[in-house]
């Protein structure tokens, strides 16, 4: 079986406070933090025995994982395994990246987010800078505010050509045609995450090839679709797998959509879909058209 996670623990603790931040935070526990580390554990384990599947893996935690030890463990253990193809985790980079030179650097990736106000750029720049010169995959973006264009600007200037700089629409926010082009000429692929997709009824290969996982190993499609589909621990999710249509009336974050059949994103970040890299032409521009 080839199969993609998304995995989410209950860590929920962020060095962040972004205020324009949709997940609610909370200082976690120390008795929280064993909870999140067992379960990552526990997960990490049954990922590595998972020896007749193709895996792919991504972690999306409500908060920081990266600042944790065990999330770092996780990705270098898991990159060495040969039927692991990709571990990657959502972060914003605030960790040291040393770490990294004890992983697989053709397995593991970051997809990286800066917050301006939250740490020095110049901080978060050479840190980027580091991780293009040590040959980890890796995208770097940033919230489509007004206020965070000139830091939009200023990364894409001085990040790598070969680095991509994606850009999320912000939650609530409504973009003129005017503004859309300022971001679309930071990254050409600005307008797919503009508004939000049409789904209801549409294809979509979450429940079939791509599953949401959370710390107790209940399995759903997908992080937005609450139905259950089984158990990773007892293996009872497998017999649910299946192609099924999308029951949301739209899709609005780019971890759900990236995987609907009626956009063409698997195309435009082959072999690099969970660390949202995609390829040379479609960082360029070349091809692409949103569909609505």
């Amino acid at each position: 079986m080839d199969l993609t996670i998304l995995y989410r623990g209950p860590l929920a603790s962020c060095d962040y406070d972004c205020p324009y931040c949709p997940f609610a935070k909370r200082r976690d526990s120390s008795e929280q933090l064993r909870a999140d580390r067992a379960a990552l554990d526990r997960f990490s384990a049954w990922a590595r025995e998972q020896t007749g599947d193709r895996l792919s893996v991504l972690f999306t935690p409500w908060g920081e994982g990266l600042v944790r030890s065990w999330y770092r463990r996780a990705l270098v253990e898991l990159s060495h395994e040969p039927h692991i193809d990709r571990v990657a985790i959502q972060t914003n980079l605030s960790c040291r990246t040393e770490w990294l030179a004890e992983a697989d650097p053709a397995t593991v990736a970051l997809w990286c987010t800066y917050h301006p106000g939250q740490t020095p750029y110049d901080r978060f720049l050479g840190k980027a800078l580091r991780l293009a010169g040590s040959g980890i995959r890796f995208s770097v973006g940033i919230v489509g505010l007004p206020e965070h264009l000139e830091h939009a600007r200023r990364l894409r200037a001085e990040l790598p050509e070969q680095v991509y700089l994606w850009v999320n629409a912000a939650e609530g926010h409504t973009y003129t045609d005017e503004e859309a082009a300022l971001w679309t000429g930071l990254d050409p692929l600005f307008p797919f995450s503009r508004h939000p997709h049409r789904s209801a009824g549409r294809a979509c290969r979450t429940g079939s090839t791509v599953i949401s996982v959370d710390g107790e190993g209940t399995v759903r499609r997908c992080h937005f679709v609450k139905t259950e589909l089984g158990n990773l621990y007892d293996g009872s999710f497998r017999s649910a797998l299946a192609p099924r249509p999308c029951p949301l009336s739209v899709c609005d974050c780019h971890i759900g959509y990236v995987h609907l059949e009626t956009l063409p994103l698997y195309d435009v970040f082959a072999g690099g879909v969970l660390e949202r890299v995609p390829t040379p032409a479609a960082r360029r521009g070349i091809g692409m058209r949103v569909s609505p």
